[in-house]
């Protein structure tokens, strides 16, 4: 478990008690301390219960976080890009960070219906004139 909590954008706080880190073995370079030292670390993050995030929040990073999230609602990111415990629960965490961040961004405003203008309708149907006179110049030659 981790102690302090996680500071997102938005005035979104999630308490340590809601993150769970396990330290695992890394794969990849390291020599003797990939086998011999847990450096990699699995942050998992119960999305679905959180009473740190609102339902839209929930709901969009269910679908932001993918392949990473469990039936029940719980996020699971891994981090082994460094050879350090702590830099890869940093990375994690920075991580988790983001997607929240991307997760609790407020919705495009609606678009607004556009009609072309008058000029842009006229140019438009000029070049299709234009085109079609070209084609019909191009039939088989005869000699009259």
């Amino acid at each position: 478990m981790s102690s302090e909590p996680l500071y997102a954008a938005r005035g979104i706080v999630i308490a340590g008690w809601e993150l769970n880190e396990n330290f695992i073995r890394a794969s990849g370079p390291g020599g003797q301390n990939v086998n011999k030292v847990a450096t990699a670390v699995q942050l998992s993050f119960d999305i679905a219960n959180s009473p740190s995030l609102t339902d839209r929040v929930k709901a969009n990073a269910i679908r932001l976080g993918g392949s990473r999230v469990s039936k029940e609602g719980v996020l699971i990111l891994e981090a082994n890009r460094f050879r350090t415990q702590e830099r890869n629960r940093a990375d994690a965490r920075a991580r988790l960070t983001e997607l929240i961040d991307k997760a609790s961004a407020p919705p495009p405003p609606p678009r607004r219906k556009t009609r072309p203008t008058r000029g842009s309708v006229e140019r438009r149907l000029a070049a299709k004139i234009g085109r079609g006179q070209i084609k019909k110049t191009r039939g088989k030659v005869r000699d009259e």
